[in-house]
This record gives C-alpha cells, structure tokens and sequence, in this order.
C-alpha cells in the first residue's frame, strides 16, 4: 500500500518532507504555537513480530510532535529546529489497525532548552497507546521566535 498524498504540507511552508517521515508515512495535521499533531495510517509496516505497532514508531511520533511543538514560527520562509536531549516514553497499549494520532505540547523551559510532553492514542478508539517527556535543545538561531531562513540553517 502507499502512502496518500500528504495534503498538510502546507504547515510546512514550502519545507520538504524529511526522508525519515517519508520512509515512515506520518504527517503534521496541526501545528501551532505549543502544540503539534501528527497522524499515520497504521500499514503492515508499522507492526513488529507479534503484529502490533512497533514501540519505535510510537516513540518516533513521540519525539517529532514534541520537537514540533516547540518550533512553531509564523514568520513565512523561516524554520526552528531543535534536537532531542532526552525522552523517556512509557507504553501503555497496543494497536494492529486504525489511525495514530501523536500531540506533543510544549510545557515550558528557558532560552535554549525546553520541556515537552507527549501521547500517542488511536483515533478509533481514544485509547492512549504510548506517552511520553521530553527536553529539547534549540539549534543556533532557533531559540528565537522568527528562526532562521528555511534554506539557510
């Protein structure tokens, strides 16, 4: 099965897909200040060998809506960017079909670093399958509100 046309890339503003996302098949459904979510359609794929989704794709929804959520900038043509200090993500159910939907908040923190909080649940249901804390460390340039340009950092 392929992955459908990502109709959000828009919240990217002319930024590409990485190729981990592509690889992967998530998407950013919602993006604003403090607060992103992401959605992926569960495919083969995505299970382990007992046939539920593997606590990797969990965990990598996890780590990309709290970096996003920490990187909204509303400023056309420039990105924020953080990278992940630490993550401890718990577990807590399982899914072999349906839709995750990943939030990750931006809870606070300083100049550079900041905290975020996360969780995975399936759309069907509600029921949360994995949550998840997190520290961030801001890339130069991004710890400011207006980031940097898309193609220059």
């Amino acid at each position: 099965m392929t992955t459908p046309e990502l109709p959000h890339d828009h919240l990217l503003d002319g930024e590409p897909p990485s190729g981990f996302q592509e690889l992967l098949g998530y998407r950013l459904v919602r993006w604003e200040e403090g607060l992103a979510e992401m959605e992926l359609h569960i495919e083969r794929r995505h299970l382990n060998r007992a046939g539920v989704v593997h606590g990797g794709v969990l965990t990598t929804l996890l780590d990309t809506s709290m970096g996003f959520s920490a990187t909204f900038c509303p400023f056309p043509g420039r990105v924020r960017r953080v990278v992940t200090l630490s993550l401890s993500t718990s577990f807590l159910g399982q899914a072999r079909h349906g839709t995750l939907v990943a939030s990750g908040r931006l809870r606070g923190g300083g100049r550079k670093i900041v905290s975020c909080t996360g969780e995975v649940r399936l759309r069907e249901t509600g029921v949360i399958l994995a949550a998840a804390e997190g520290m961030f460390k801001y890339r130069t340039g991004s710890e400011h509100p207006e980031g940097v340009e898309l193609h220059g950092g």
